[in-house]
């Protein structure tokens, strides 16, 4: 699944949500008195011991300075730092920080918490200079290099409010001690090497609003425990090697959950009717299971859905009615459907963004389909169905168009009628009837696969192999044959 942070509704920026509902617990306003020695001395050993800054994230960072004036720096009013916040940008390549966390940052004893996000390389072990933090609450180190085990004496931070270690490189078991951290808000282990099973004591944390293990290598079965979490907004296990059914406590949660990730968990059987009562529920995904059978008709209860990802299961007709108002991404590939057509709640979308109905039964000629919009389509992926007709006028009116996929279809019109659109980076056209010439913009895709078409004359200089050109009989220039000259 690919969601974009520009569109309000997506996971992304459902978690971020939730850390500037953090952040915000912490005051921003500093006095004007210098900051505690102790503090200054802690933070300029942190500083020491990073051995790559390109950016000057830590510039401001001088000795004899007032460090609540410091670059991610905050203090309440007795000039005590209180919290420590770097991100790095994932769009700027030199916003990054390498090295160890250094254990320098004991010193800061009112510091209550610790954000070091996206910088990349910040490596070592778990810091355990934080269980000498009597006020210690709010632990985010997402997207780093930490490594090592999580310490089984993690269930001595009971202060913390929220620990998310996500995108790191820790391995081996959650640690069963982490049953005692119970006035977490926020868990976030995923992206890690995490092995094992789910520990059963994680039922404990009865406060949970988000709960995220995707990402890891866990195993065994999904515990059946969620009926603790009277509270829990967002739940994510995706991608994990989770073996059995989809737990049936997980109905408990439909009165306040809005995001359920259980993709590619290893779960099968039927998808449950229940799902139909979560009403609040904003994204769903359950691709790349084993999910059979009907899926349920109490779907249609889910009016306020956003974004559903059912792709890649043994799913079969009918699907049902949806009721949704305005869906922005939606993936029902590669199932067993037969849905004739796009279902209009699809077409009819004002916000749609993504739509991919690959192999699913789908026979139509593209200029009849009419969907309410196109401009702001990124994705659009309609492989291996029987759609004829023309996708200029589809793909002409498309000014944001990331993605566009309709391999071993019947579409039949000249390529050379194709507006490249600057954001245009995967056309997939191949084993269609497809004519004319390659145009020269496609040497600015990153990936091109016009194979076996009709397509003839010289091809324009790319960097694409010849598998993206092959079974077109007058297609020539590298990387085909030469062009033969004219006598």
């Amino acid at each position: 699944m690919n969601l974009s942070i520009s569109h309000p509704h997506s996971p992304f920026l459902l978690l971020f949500f939730f850390f500037f509902t953090i952040l915000a617990h912490h005051s921003f306003t500093v006095t004007s008195a210098t900051c505690h020695v102790d503090d200054e001395t802690g933070l300029l050993g942190f500083k020491s011991s990073i051995t790559a800054d390109p950016s000057g994230i830590l510039s401001s960072w001088k000795p004899g300075s007032d460090c609540c004036t410091w670059s991610g720096i905050n203090c309440l009013a007795s000039s005590r730092v209180t919290s420590l916040s770097l991100m790095g940008q994932s769009n700027k390549p030199n916003s990054f920080l390498s090295g160890p966390i250094s254990p320098s940052l004991s010193k800061l004893k009112f510091l209550d918490g610790l954000y070091l996000l996206n910088l990349r390389n910040i490596s070592g072990p778990f810091p355990d200079f934080l269980f000498g933090l009597p006020k210690f609450q709010y632990l985010y180190i997402e997207n780093n290099k930490l490594s090592g085990r999580i310490p089984g004496s993690i269930g001595n931070l009971t202060g913390l409010y929220a620990l998310s270690l996500s995108g790191n490189q820790f391995s081996g078991p959650i640690p069963s001690s982490i049953s005692q951290l119970t006035g977490l808000a926020q868990l976030n282990l995923g992206g890690n090497l995490l092995t094992g099973p789910i520990p059963n004591g994680i039922q404990k944390l009865k406060n949970l609003t988000l709960f995220s293990l995707d990402r890891n290598q866990l195993s065994g079965s999904i515990p059946d425990f969620f009926g603790s979490f009277s509270e829990l907004r967002i739940l994510r296990l995706s991608h994990n090697k989770f073996t059995g059914k989809f737990p049936a406590s997980i109905s408990s949660l439909a009165p306040k959950l809005i995001y359920l990730e259980l993709a590619q968990t290893g779960l099968n059987g039927q998808i449950p009717q229940f799902l139909g009562n979560f009403k609040t529920l904003d994204t769903l995904n359950l691709s790349r299971n084993n999910f059979s059978g009907l899926v349920p008709r109490s779907f249609a209860n889910l009016t306020k859905i956003f974004n559903l990802d059912l792709s890649r299961n043994y799913l079969i007709d009918p699907f049902p009615n949806m009721s949704v108002k305005g869906i922005e991404s939606l993936d029902l590939s590669y199932n067993k459907f037969h849905l004739g057509e796009i279902p209009k709640w699809a077409t009819s979308s004002p916000i749609i963004y993504s739509l991919k109905l690959a192999r699913c039964g789908i026979k139509l000629k593209l200029e009849d389909w009419k969907p309410s919009q196109t401009y702001f389509y990124d994705f659009i992926d309609l492989s291996e169905n029987a759609i004829s007709g023309s996708a200029i006028g589809l793909l002409n009116k498309t000014d944001y168009l990331v993605g566009f996929w309709a391999s071993r279809n019947k579409l039949k019109f000249n390529l050379e009628s194709l507006r490249i659109v600057e954001r245009l980076k995967y056309l997939d056209l191949s084993r269609n009837e497809v004519f004319g010439k390659v145009p020269n913009g496609v040497s600015k895709l990153e990936k091109l696969d016009v194979s076996y078409n009709r397509l003839c004359g010289k091809l324009p200089v790319t960097n694409f192999s010849a598998s993206a050109f092959l079974g077109n009989d007058c297609l020539c220039g590298s990387p085909l044959a030469a062009c033969k000259s004219v006598a």
